[in-house]
């Protein structure tokens, strides 16, 4: 098992809302791998399989993010969850 994290800013102007939490937490779920997004690098994140934990963070444009994946193929989920996130914007 490997570990991976990124970092990433958050440009939409609303922040991560509804669409792009359910969407996040579809792409962590799918990949297998443990998941934890957090509002502030090196924090405590929060399961990000869950559309509510997500939310709860009030994540507004400018923040940055880090996600931290466990699990077989962590850098690639990585890549493909930050992305996923990007899009959602």
């Amino acid at each position: 098992m490997a570990i991976a994290t990124r970092t990433a800013v958050i440009n939409d102007p609303v922040g991560i809302h509804a669409r792009p939490a359910a969407q996040f937490a579809q792409a962590a779920n799918a990949s297998g791998c443990k998941v934890t997004i957090s509002k502030t690098p090196g924090a405590a994140g929060v399961p990000a399989s869950s559309i509510l934990s997500i939310m709860g963070l009030g994540i507004k444009q400018g923040d940055t993010i880090e996600i931290v994946i466990d699990g077989d193929n962590a850098e690639t989920v990585a890549d493909e969850l930050v992305a996923t996130l990007i899009k959602a914007e």
